[in-house]
């Protein structure tokens, strides 16, 4: 099954208000499942895929969702995922933007099969991954955008990076079935000047049920 997948995400520069961040962001414009009219879901299709796809949704005015949305190998929509969790960390103010998701935890069943599809920071609760897979779920899905900020220590971030790594491998192991995590690599500049930035820092794997390595990115250039 993992052969036939493919993510992508559309990343842009970190934005330091709700109206920089609708302009530069990829918007879900109008009521779903209609699509923006620049928007063409042909990669499926075209690569007998099914896509996963990671967007910055307008609800309504000020009504602002991270969503999954999860296209079939025909280019249909399959269904969507709104983030649950929304963290507030330094360089990652997403509560001042993002509103919790409000359609819960529900598997998007596919022709490949029946996808957990997580958001970033839900990688962190293990009570996400387990109501996904007590629904049938057959594999666990995240997109993500983590790294480091520019004060941690050396120590520090080694500590992130492996309790990132740890806590979705134990999600494989707590609910027997494989997890991909996705994730990012590059620098982003803060606007703002109070940081330095995010160095983003990779390491997309994909473990199987028992949480052992099936494959593993690096961390400085994007892979696929």
């Amino acid at each position: 099954m993992v052969r036939n997948w493919l993510y992508y995400r559309n990343y842009t520069t970190p934005c330091i208000s709700v109206r920089l961040k609708t302009h530069n962001c990829l918007i879900w414009r109008k009521p779903f499942p209609a699509l923006p009219p620049d928007f063409t879901p042909n990669w499926p299709p075209a690569n007998k895929i099914v896509l996963v796809t990671s967007l910055f949704e307008k609800r309504a005015p000020g009504l602002y969702h991270n969503t999954a949305v999860v296209f079939d190998r025909d280019g249909s929509i399959a269904g969507k995922y709104r983030k649950m969790h929304i963290p507030d960390d330094p360089a990652y103010y997403e509560k001042f933007y993002f509103t919790p998701g409000d359609i819960g935890f529900e598997p998007i069943q596919t022709s490949l099969g029946k996808l957990g599809v997580l958001v970033c920071w839900d990688q962190w609760y293990p009570e996400a991954a387990r109501l996904m897979a007590l629904k049938g779920a057959e594999l666990l899905i995240y997109p993500t955008a983590i790294g480091w900020e520019s004060s941690d220590t050396d120590d520090e971030k080694a500590r992130q990076l492996n309790a990132w790594i740890i806590s979705q491998r134990a999600h494989a192991v707590a609910n027997g079935l494989p997890v991909i995590s996705v994730n990012r690599v590059g620098h982003e500049p803060d606007p703002s000047g109070q940081t330095n930035g995010i160095l983003f820092w990779g390491n997309s794997f994909v473990a199987g049920p028992q949480g052992e390595f099936l494959t593993q990115a690096g961390n400085d250039h994007p892979e696929t």
